[in-house]
């Protein structure tokens, strides 16, 4: 908890690259995408994947994927000390070997300030790397009174089209992240929430344009 603190004092939670303040994103070019997916049955052995897709193509142009044996225990609230080595691990070989490569930000399966102390996994990778992060999940994670109850539900009906979102305010009155309709085909929708050097404004509008299906290219890659 207090290594989580202290790394948690580091999260930058607005735009720090001109290519956010664009309505265009121009001058991004590379978008990653990472996630550590778990053999069914086996929660010690996982594969932790690193995709760099063009932007706005979307085509791959680098992709790290490997074993790992995750050997911290699950603890809620501190899966990235279970997760994150890996990961960082992955950013590191791709900044040795392909420097040229390295992606301008970083999509996570996870959630960033959207975690019941304000650091999930996408907070956390983006302190370590430094690079702009964020937290798309795909489940509600039921923090500062947040609930998946029927005025949720409700609100997730209201959503329509494609790119339309409601915030997720907790009790405290913080707006913890948005709730997004990604694909007008899937009435299912995303959580995404700020990871690190990223308004919530500027993640919401880049996970809405990596998405070709519900689960934005990186990741779905």
């Amino acid at each position: 908890r207090r290594e989580q603190a202290r790394l948690k004092a580091s999260v930058v939670e607005e735009d720090t690259e001109e290519w956010q303040k664009d309505a265009h994103f121009t001058g991004l070019e590379r978008v990653g995408g990472v996630d550590l997916s778990y053999i069914k049955g086996d929660d010690s052995r996982a594969c932790a994947s690193l995709v760099v897709l063009s932007f706005p193509a979307l085509e791959v142009l680098y992709q790290d994927f490997r074993m790992v044996a995750v050997t911290a225990p699950y603890v809620a609230g501190f899966l990235a000390f279970r997760e994150v080595p890996f990961l960082v691990e992955a950013v590191q070989r791709l900044q040795q070997e392909e420097p040229q490569l390295q992606p301008q930000v970083l999509l996570v399966d996870g959630n960033g300030l959207l975690h019941p102390r304000g650091f999930g996994t996408a907070c956390h990778l983006g302190v370590l790397t430094d690079l702009p992060c964020i937290g798309v999940a795909k489940n509600l994670l039921q923090v500062d009174g947040l609930v998946r109850d029927e005025l949720h539900r409700e609100q997730v009906r209201s959503l329509q089209r494609s790119g339309e979102t409601f915030p997720l305010t907790g009790t405290s009155g913080k707006v913890l992240g948005m709730v997004l309709r990604s694909y007008n085909n899937s009435s299912k929708p995303l959580y995404v929430s700020v990871g690190h050097r990223v308004s919530l404004d500027t993640a919401v509008r880049l996970v809405r344009a990596c998405c070709r299906f519900r689960i934005p290219e990186p990741i779905r890659q």
